[in-house]
């Protein structure tokens, strides 16, 4: 563990780290709400084709229940987060936000790949776009996914910040005379 003069000049930056870390983590509460609400409540009928519903795509469930979990973990994060023996435990927040990055990444890449297929169709599997016929549910499904890509970038900044918390704790290595010698030549 580092010394106490070093440690007195990191703990400065903690009242700014733990002001970053919950604003974000509550800034992804209502932004994974409003994902999954516009997700959810997105439906389109066209006389020609039918109806689609979010509910047709296994994709779009898929990212609503990743959100639903963000945001149940962000609320869970910045309520323990005010708790001194669970703060703590700097490393339980590392690997949380490691793998809730890791679903927004996945879930957004589903949507993504849907969207795409929307727009652009597959000629070699003879799909045909479907954003002319079904244009106020691909714009739904657009701005939903620019709102779970905001929730991606809080959750990539807050996992950069627990790595801090938890990577802050130890000393660098350090090499002996010899071996700072062997690699200086």
């Amino acid at each position: 563990m580092r010394s106490n003069l070093e440690n007195n000049s990191s703990n400065t930056h903690i009242p700014i780290l733990k002001f970053l870390d919950c604003s974000l983590r509550l800034s992804v509460v209502p932004l994974s709400v409003a994902t999954i609400w516009i997700t959810v409540t997105n439906d389109q009928e066209n006389s020609t084709y039918g109806t689609i519903k979010f509910s047709n795509l296994l994709g779009l469930k898929y990212m609503v229940f990743i959100s639903a979990i963000c945001a149940g973990y962000a609320f869970v994060a910045v309520v323990a987060s005010w708790f001194k023996c669970l703060v703590s435990k700097a490393w339980i927040f590392f690997v949380s936000d490691q793998i809730v990055a890791y679903l927004m990444v996945t879930s957004g890449a589903a949507v993504t790949e849907i969207l795409y297929l929307a727009y652009n169709g597959d000629q070699k599997v003879t799909w045909s776009e479907a954003c002319s016929s079904y244009g106020k549910f691909c714009y739904k499904m657009k701005v939903a996914l620019i709102l779970h890509a905001l929730v991606l970038c809080c959750f990539i900044f807050l996992a950069v910040i627990s790595a801090y918390r938890v990577f802050s704790m130890f000393e660098p290595p350090s090499l002996s005379s010899k071996e700072g010698e062997e690699e200086r030549t």
